[in-house]
């Protein structure tokens, strides 16, 4: 058994720990998901560890304090899975589209001037992908999510810069490549760190690495999966507004028939989001936000 004044030091370690990564996500222009993944088990860390030696030591409860660390350890997973269970609740009940429609983006704020991201779009211009299209959809009360749209030489992958606004005012920038090829399929390969929790159409191939957050790796990791597949590559035709909202619907289409939402003449009486569809994307939820990762898709 630990003594007191040794417990009281790992408690007072761990709470400048989580601390100093609040203060340091804080002064970040951008949201880092690779970071946040950090700040939430540093978090939980902290609650359990302040929450058992407080009791222990006060004599709220009786019980040695390794006893006590793994019950505040289960009672923040079980207000945490609370808070997410009500929030997926909510968002199948909103009025808020789970597929919004995007349209041209026409406001001048087609990318942020930070110098990180000018290098970044520095960085494409070398590599040879061309600017194609920018879009916005509005996926709540005042924020949009914007994404610019990119194509290399041969026009067979097509990139997508999306700026996901974050909670405090940040934004995460995300990217995802697409490639069809003359069989049909559709490959795809992202470092988004939303859940998703549903289903895709049998001919799209997605692999999605929140963790992988270089893009020029994200590239080489595209690369490398359709020289894999040993398919070939044809030139993209739509242009991205035209293409994206047809993604769109077709996702709305199989989550409708796979049962992930219901049909929408059930969905003012009983939301969205089916109870099984809930619970897929509260367990996509854990899975990228505590792991790093999402669910294999093909």
């Amino acid at each position: 058994m630990l003594s007191d004044d040794t417990t009281l030091l790992i408690v007072t370690v761990a709470f400048a720990l989580v601390l100093g990564l609040f203060m340091l996500d804080a002064r970040q222009p951008f949201a880092s998901p690779v970071r946040a993944i950090f700040v939430r088990w540093a978090r939980w860390l902290v609650f359990a560890l302040g929450a058992a030696w407080i009791s222990h030591d006060l004599g709220f409860i009786d019980r040695p304090f390794w006893v006590l660390l793994p019950a505040f350890f289960l009672l923040w997973l079980l207000a945490e899975t609370l808070r997410n269970w009500l929030a997926i609740a909510a968002l199948s009940l909103g009025s808020q589209p789970l597929f919004p429609r995007f349209t041209v983006n026409q406001s001048g704020e087609e990318w942020p001037t930070h110098p990180r991201l000018l290098r970044l779009r520095d960085w494409l211009r070398a590599q040879g992908f061309k600017p194609v299209q920018a879009l916005q959809a509005e996926v709540g009360p005042g924020l949009k999510l914007r994404g610019s749209f990119y194509q290399d030489a041969t026009a067979t992958v097509r990139l997508q810069v999306l700026f996901l606004p974050q909670p405090g005012g940040t934004l995460a920038v995300c990217h995802a490549l697409s490639t069809q090829t003359a069989s049909g399929t559709r490959y795809m390969t992202d470092n988004l760190c939303l859940p998703f929790g549903g289903f895709y159409p049998e001919s799209w191939l997605v692999e999605r690495s929140p963790w992988r957050r270089s893009l020029p790796r994200l590239v080489a990791r595209h690369h490398a999966r359709l020289a894999r597949a040993g398919e070939t590559a044809v030139p993209w035709t739509d242009d991205p507004l035209t293409d994206l909202n047809a993604q769109q619907r077709e996702l709305e289409r199989v989550n409708t028939e796979l049962g992930f939402l219901f049909p929408p003449s059930e969905r003012e009486e009983r939301g969205k989001i089916t109870q099984a569809g809930r619970y897929r994307v509260w367990k996509e939820y854990w899975l990228i936000n505590y792991l790093g990762r999402s669910a294999r898709y093909g």
